[in-house]
């Protein structure tokens, strides 16, 4: 007992040293005091399946944007977000910030999702983790990654918009300790010019132009003191939720306004619309039907990627009945696990997620894989957990990698398990 009160008071003096980080979630421990070692070997595998996968993804984003609204709409994604989803960015890339999350089953890692839109755990991969590098002694496998983090931020303000100068505004939601954290770090970082934090309730729309102060408010996006947005930087807000936001005084549809902004060039939001597009766990259903049917849409080596990497995905299980395997069933806009029900090949229940938020959202059906299984140190003790990959593309490439640790089924009240590399 007096060991884990000791290891406790380690755990919290070691993280209240480090400011603006949420070591503990909902009154929960969260951030472990903890490592888990790497081989290199292990790490890199990991950077490379990254970089081939976004490949598929980025060729398969036109496709994407030729289909057909009824297609779109059977792939997910809402009719609401339909006159938005195919706006170009001036931007090069298709987002700026994405993640990857993959299982680590029998020496190869598979991929389960793409969080291209608005990715979290940013902060703890790119910045945190060092910290605790640091105090065991061991190589951080994302060692000066932040810089290339903060380069991506500026890089995309600049391309995304002609203004000289734009007034940049990141936003949040303030009174979600991980989002607000999380977005004040990314501009602290970023050393975007003319540029500052601003809450989604205090943002300002204006629908139609009028006359205040001797000046014309034209129609678009404002901060509280009346100046003009150019850039919106919303990391951890989805635009599915955008599009459904209603002014609660008036009942607008203030998303859909917004939208409208960026759809007619008044305003740029990050990342953009087409991180959206990649959103969708419908879009590995459309990658592995194509490659099944041998589709020369890919070549033979993006063949040989889906097929290595890539779990069979479908939008109903019959092909895991015919087969008698186990397969997941997953929202296809879900988050943290939210949702999710994993099940043997005869369709019988083996484990759900307790949170049903994301319901009627279209399901995929993906062939289930086991998350590797490791033993964590906790304030209650040693755990038995399984863990969850993750690697961050930024700016088109492989970077941060990071652990999450908690069930077969990854959700909200997972740890951050620090990661360290090893020879």
């Amino acid at each position: 007992m007096k060991d884990n009160v000791s290891f406790i008071e380690k755990r919290k003096t070691f993280y209240e040293t480090i400011p603006n980080f949420w070591h503990d979630l909902f009154e929960e421990e969260y951030a472990l005091f903890d490592i888990k070692l790497e081989k290199r070997e292990k790490i890199n595998q990991l950077r490379v399946a990254s970089n081939q996968i976004w490949r598929i993804f980025k060729k398969t984003v036109p496709l994407i944007r030729e289909l057909k609204d009824e297609t779109l709409v059977e792939l997910g994604f809402p009719v609401q977000t339909l006159p938005y989803v195919r706006i170009l960015s001036k931007m090069d890339i298709e987002t700026v910030i994405g993640r990857f999350d993959f299982s680590y089953d029998k020496g190869y890692f598979k991929l389960l999702e793409f969080n291209a839109d608005t990715p979290t755990f940013i902060k703890e991969t790119f910045s945190i983790n060092q910290f605790v590098c640091d105090h065991f002694k061991v190589k951080n496998p994302n060692r000066n990654m932040e810089k290339d983090l903060a380069f991506s931020i500026r890089k995309a303000v600049v391309e995304s918009t002609d203004i000289e100068n734009p007034k940049v505004v990141f936003t949040s939601h303030r009174d979600h300790e991980e989002d607000y954290l999380t977005t004040r770090y990314l501009l602290e970082i970023s050393g975007v010019q003319n540029a500052e934090y601003i809450a989604l309730s205090d943002l300002h729309l204006v629908s139609e132009p009028f006359e205040e102060s001797d000046r014309v408010m034209e129609r678009g996006l404002y901060t509280p003191n009346g100046e003009k947005i150019d850039v919106l930087y919303r990391q951890t807000y989805p635009l599915e939720h955008l599009i459904e936001d209603r002014d609660p005084s008036t009942g607008e549809y203030v998303g859909k306004l917004l939208l409208d902004l960026v759809k007619e060039g008044r305003l740029t939001i990050i990342n953009p619309p087409s991180a959206f597009l990649l959103q969708s766990k419908a879009i590995q259903a459309l990658i592995w039907g194509l490659h099944e049917n041998g589709h020369s849409y890919f070549t033979e080596e993006e063949h040989h990627v889906i097929q290595t990497y890539f779990l069979p995905t479908y939008l109903d299980p019959d092909y895991f009945y015919e087969k008698k395997e186990r397969y997941v069933k997953k929202p296809s806009f879900g988050r943290e696990g939210d949702t999710i029900v994993i099940y043997e090949g005869t369709g019988e229940k083996i484990l759900e997620d307790k949170n049903k938020n994301y319901e009627e959202s279209l399901a995929v059906f993906q062939k289930f894989t086991e998350l590797e299984p490791h033993l964590i140190q906790t304030e209650k003790g040693h755990m038995k957990t399984r863990v969850m990959y993750g690697c961050f593309i930024i700016s088109s490439k492989a970077s941060a990698v990071g652990i999450r640790a908690g069930g077969q089924i990854t959700d909200n009240t997972s740890y951050f398990l620090p990661i360290g590399e090893i020879e």
